[in-house]
């Protein structure tokens, strides 16, 4: 089965906290908080559709589409 190819990363920033929790855990360190202390997805071409971030999102602000 071929590794998922990412179509785009959905951030709802109204949702998110701030916490950090996507951030720390993304093992290749796509995201970063931004001056508002929102995450943001800077570094798309190095995600690896683990979606860590996703699934660890304790306000669900993070959705990541695959390409089929």
């Amino acid at each position: 089965m071929a590794k998922p190819k990412l179509k785009k990363h959905h951030i709802n920033r109204d949702w998110c906290k701030g916490c950090g929790i996507c951030v720390e855990l993304c093992p290749k360190k796509v995201l970063e908080l931004d001056d508002q202390d929102k995450v943001s997805a800077l570094r798309l071409q190095d995600c690896i559709c683990c979606r860590l971030c996703e699934f660890r999102c304790p306000d669900f602000a993070i959705e990541i589409e695959t390409k089929e």
